[in-house]
């Protein structure tokens, strides 16, 4: 377990999506580099963390899951409090999975920062047979949105860490060119002397 002193930043990035999409195998992957055949929903919020020295600086990625609240639409604003980087997911396999991501996006935008980082992910290329949503939609959709976009195969551990580490890396991008001027840079940045104390003092949870 490392130190306050042990990274430069911590960034939270949520997963959001249909559930049954890979969310949870996803996290397990880059954290945990684990895939879990068990397919059970957990309900609850699911955490992990993971270092990633990106850029010649050491990033703290806290993931966040929804693990299963999705089907409740009970993902409250909380949920996305701070969050500064988004992974939207999808099953390629699941045309449906993959018409709700407007809804996911629009409901990303209501409640996380304005600037928050969003990635559309195209999980399970692993059963490319049953491929329903063709890449290059996806891509079309992404690029419409201004968002960026993988394919992934959990399973597989195709593009996992390459979805995530882009991720991290457009927010310190944004972080360092100043696009993230309030809000939740106040929540990531730990750089002062204070570090430890981030957590409990974020002056970003006023609404200002």
């Amino acid at each position: 377990m490392g130190s306050d002193e042990a990274y430069n930043f911590v960034f939270k990035v949520v997963l959001v999506g249909e559930s049954g999409v890979g969310k949870s195998n996803l996290l397990s992957r880059f954290t945990k580099n684990e895939f879990n055949h068990d397919t059970r929903t957990t309900i609850g919020v699911e955490f992990s963390t993971r270092t990633v020295q990106l850029s010649g600086v050491t990033i703290k990625a806290q993931i966040w899951d929804t693990a299963g609240l999705e089907r409740y639409r009970a993902i409250t604003s909380a949920y996305y409090r701070g969050a500064v980087g988004a992974m939207l997911v999808y099953d390629v396999t699941k045309h449906l999975t993959y018409e709700s991501v407007e809804r996911w996006l629009k409901e990303l935008y209501d409640h996380a920062d304005p600037h928050v980082v969003v990635m559309l992910v195209g999980n399970k290329t692993d059963l490319e047979s049953e491929r329903s949503v063709p890449t290059e939609e996806a891509k079309d959709f992404a690029e419409k949105k201004g968002i960026l976009f993988v394919e992934t195969s959990a399973l597989e551990s195709t593009n996992v860490e390459a979805a995530f580490n882009n991720v991290l890396a457009e927010i310190h991008r944004k972080v360092n060119s100043k696009e993230v001027v309030r809000g939740s840079i106040n929540a990531v940045s730990l750089n002062s002397s204070k570090a430890e104390n981030t957590e409990e003092n974020k002056p970003c949870c006023r609404n200002i």
